[in-house]
């Protein structure tokens, strides 16, 4: 998924798999990921996407802010190193804080993929 790429709308899919708790749901707050995602946007996410493959290049997820443990945080994957640690960054260049500060997180880290948004 490019910056271009929209996220795909919430499918009757994506609600079943809500409701048998395979997915969860997120308000975002924070305009790090416009104009993809904007504050008071609502996404899914899997958060069994990485148990058994790594994320990919380009992937939206949902991770724990490495300075605020009980805050969630939409970025995309911009680079994975050989360990599995992950490189993000917000869409919004313009953005006052970028995730760019942070270096690498674990892959540990990652709450889930973000797979649609409620529209």
């Amino acid at each position: 998924m490019s910056n271009s790429d929209p996220l795909k709308e919430t499918s009757y899919r994506e609600l079943l798999l809500l409701l048998l708790r395979r997915r969860k749901r997120f308000k975002v707050s924070g305009e790090s990921m416009l104009p993809l995602l904007k504050p008071g946007d609502e996404i899914l996410i899997n958060p069994y996407a990485y148990s058994h493959s790594l994320p990919q290049i380009g992937d939206v997820v949902v991770t724990i802010h490495p300075q605020q443990d009980s805050l969630a945080i939409v970025k995309r994957v911009r680079a994975i190193d050989l360990h599995g640690n992950c490189f993000l960054t917000g869409d919004n260049l313009d953005a006052s804080t970028d995730s760019r500060e942070w270096g690498t997180i674990r892959l540990a880290e990652i709450v889930g993929k973000v797979t649609s948004f409620f529209q």
